[in-house]
């Protein structure tokens, strides 16, 4: 066993003495051969590595395509920069026109029609602005696309014309404007979604739209400091338009008044009032032509105010004489202060006298109830009423001694020394 691993160990000793001689006798063939062989393998490599590194760079620039695509498709959602156009769609253009013109008719049907958000008191509101609009002379529609086709973000530039007031007022409103499935415009003012209103806001942010709020600001703000009477005309129309809102909800929110049943058990006699006698209001009351709530409003009566009773019906209401005619006000808002029969006694007109004295010294010494701050600039009027004479102008931040809140929408204060009144939204 051991002489045959000798054997084997010889022979392979001798092979490679063998193998290296022939090596040595052609080396000169072999040597450029392994040269070749290693020179190829070396540029296979090569070529696969930048095989490899071409395939990647391939699929890192289509992954950048498509993430600036995708950038770009946010950026035409949400941050557009469309060019503001001005006047640029007829069918635009005509739906505001037509708008605008119902807004100055009070064509409550038209504006209805038109826009797909319009409530209640924005109806009511409508038609008692119209009462005071007479035209929109000039309107121009500067818009930009919206986020569907044919849908449009428009900013209206209006100037508008009151009755009996010379100069113009402009003004800037912001629309989203889309058309339906019928082929229709229509003026969409609140309805949307969120991602609507993103994008309202969005655009409205952008420089040229918010040049073009400035520009109008700036004429509007000039035009009021340059024009005392149009300024003071505006701030009582913002007044009146909200009392007159804040009654007409309060009628249609009241339930309608009962008629009482005509029995003998039920129905009282009318009294006639013998001599003179004069009542008082207990607070803000509408005097109508007859005894009913549905009867026309001739006036409203403030708070103290006097006059002489004629009759005191048995269904709650009152006769009294309103400026040399007759009228009516609810008896439950109106006390006795005075009463002299028909044959005059020197001693309870004395009593009257001296109980309407006493009465105009407990108003005088009125006592306050701590204070009201003004949230927003206010007249202070003589009485509950747009149409009462003005004292003065209140400012934010002033404080004015409190006499009472009504539930008129008014609150009674005391200023230099008299009873005077302010629209209790302009006070906290």
């Amino acid at each position: 066993m051991k002489q045959d691993k000798q054997n084997k160990m010889h022979m392979l000793k001798n092979c490679l003495i063998n193998g290296k001689d022939w090596f040595m006798d052609h080396s000169k063939i072999i040597l450029p051969i392994v040269l070749v062989i290693c020179v190829i393998i070396t540029v296979l490599t090569a070529v696969n590595a930048n095989h490899k590194e071409a395939l990647q760079k391939e699929a890192e620039i289509a992954a950048t395509a498509v993430t600036e695509e995708a950038d770009v498709t946010i950026a035409g959602i949400e941050k557009p920069q469309y060019e503001l156009e001005e006047n640029a769609y007829q069918d635009v253009n005509s739906i505001i026109r037509t708008y605008y013109d119902a807004q100055a008719e009070g064509d409550v049907e038209t504006i209805s029609s038109l826009n797909t958000y319009l409530n209640d008191i924005e109806i009511i509101r409508v038609q008692e602005m119209s009462k005071y609009i007479e035209s929109y002379p000039a309107l121009d529609v500067y818009t930009k696309p919206g986020l569907k086709t044919n849908s449009y973000v428009a900013y209206v530039y209006s100037q508008v014309k009151f009755a009996d007031v010379e100069q113009e007022l402009p003004g800037m409103q912001t629309y989203y404007i889309e058309k339906d499935d019928a082929g229709n415009f229509s003026i969409n003012d609140g309805t949307y979604d969120d991602s609507v209103w993103e994008y309202i806001k969005e655009v409205t942010l952008q420089d040229d739209v918010v040049d073009l709020n400035n520009k109008v600001v700036v004429e509007y703000n000039e035009l009021l400091e340059g024009d005392e009477e149009l300024s003071e005309f505006i701030a009582y129309l913002k007044e009146k338009i909200n009392e007159d809102v804040g009654e007409i909800l309060a009628e249609v929110e009241q339930p309608a008044e009962e008629e009482v049943a005509e029995s003998e058990e039920e129905t009282q006699q009318t009294e006639v009032v013998s001599g003179t006698t004069i009542v008082r209001t207990t607070d803000v009351v509408n005097i109508r032509s007859s005894d009913s709530e549905t009867a026309d409003k001739i006036d409203k009566a403030q708070l103290g105010q006097e006059f002489t009773l004629l009759e005191q019906r048995g269904n709650g209401w009152s006769k009294i004489d309103y400026e040399g005619q007759e009228a009516f006000i609810k008896s439950d808002y109106l006390e006795v202060i005075s009463q002299e029969p028909a044959e005059e006694n020197s001693t309870e007109v004395a009593q009257a006298e001296e109980t309407q004295a006493e009465t105009t010294q407990e108003q005088e010494n009125v006592q306050t109830n701590g204070t009201v701050k003004v949230k927003e600039n206010v007249k202070i009027r003589k009485g509950a009423s747009t149409d009462s004479d003005a004292l003065a102008t209140a400012y934010v931040g002033q404080e004015l001694e409190l006499v009472m809140k009504q539930a008129d929408g008014w609150t009674k204060i005391k200023y230099e020394g008299q009873v005077a009144y302010v629209k209790s939204d302009y006070v906290e």
